[in-house]
């Protein structure tokens, strides 16, 4: 396909069908300032702003969706995912465990505008599910919103050990041709060997881990599991570009709480998302320096995550 006639491309299809080539090696530009845990779910909401500016179409699965803390609104990634502007993500699938969740999770989705900014009626659907996301996403996988075509974003903002490998594939190998669903998963850092030694349900290790070979992974360093995780998203279920942005405990850098991994198939998603990363702690930029920022930044993907801030541990 030459340059010129990818300009005919639908612009709902341009970050789902582009030709099958070998992944190019990306650079992504250190950011200035950490991303610390009060701030992830600005992190994850700014990748979605610019997500939706490229795609300007999306479906946004959350499999532990309620808020990880009581009156929880600035750091609550659904509902800025939900309030973000501009609201063209047009299917919600938020599903929690936790009753109580469920009830917020509602009464955020009662709480949604109608229209936008600008007064346009707001075309989208959310769908609230309640129980255990490991039971519930072959409904959510076979709800009629994701097509093979649909841009489609999936945050697994496990605590620990809440989401099953088994889920990961489900959703990895869910489409046959075009771009897997992106995967945005959490994975625990300073606390994961204190994590694994008090668990004492060990088939929950396995499912979590997928093989039975999960006590391996308590003599292995934190940036030794860190890699594994990688290469199993790539080996594995087939990911072009897998990587993990390191999530701080304050916003002076330190320790490395946990990484949240992003597995996505376009060469374009990791620039956004170094650039959202790089980004978070900042304003966000108004609607013409954001078109003017997307345009540049993709003519030149920019897969090595940023180098250690300094005075950085892995805790």
């Amino acid at each position: 396909m030459s340059k010129d006639s990818r300009l005919d491309i639908d612009p709902q299809q341009r970050l789902i069908e582009i030709p099958e080539q070998p992944p190019k090696p990306l650079r992504v530009i250190a950011p200035k300032n950490p991303v610390w845990t009060e701030n992830k779910a600005q992190f994850i909401m700014r990748y979605l702003r610019y997500f939706v500016y490229i795609t300007k179409h999306g479906t946004y699965i959350d499999g532990f969706a309620g808020p990880q803390a009581e009156r929880e609104t600035d750091s609550w990634a659904a509902k800025l995912v939900l309030e973000s502007e501009p609201k063209r993500i047009r299917h919600f699938h938020l599903c929690d465990a936790n009753p109580a969740q469920v009830t917020r999770l509602e009464a955020l989705k009662s709480s949604q505008a109608l229209t936008d900014s600008s007064g346009k009626p707001i075309h989208r659907d959310i769908t609230i599910y309640s129980g255990d996301f490991n039971k519930r996403v072959d409904e959510i996988l076979e709800s009629g919103t994701i097509s093979e075509k649909e841009a489609t974003f999936c945050l697994l903002d496990q605590r620990t050990f809440e989401c099953e490998w088994a889920t990961v594939e489900k959703l990895a190998r869910y489409k046959k041709s075009g771009m897997k669903i992106e995967l945005f998963y959490f994975l625990a850092n300073s606390w994961l060997n204190r994590a694994l030694s008090a668990q004492k349900d060990m088939d929950r290790l396995a499912r979590w881990w997928g093989h039975d070979d999960w006590p391996k992974l308590r003599d292995m360093s934190r940036d030794t599991r860190r890699d594994a995780m990688i290469e199993r998203l790539k080996s594995d279920l087939g990911y072009k570009y897998v990587m993990p942005w390191q999530i701080f405990k304050r916003k002076t850098g330190g320790i490395v709480m946990y990484y949240m991994i992003h597995a996505t198939d376009h060469p374009e998603a990791p620039v956004q998302m170094s650039r959202a990363y790089r980004n978070t702690v900042l304003p966000l930029e108004p609607v013409e320096q954001l078109e003017l920022g997307l345009e540049a930044e993709s003519k030149g993907p920019q897969t090595q995550p940023p180098p250690p801030l300094s005075g950085q541990r892995s805790a």
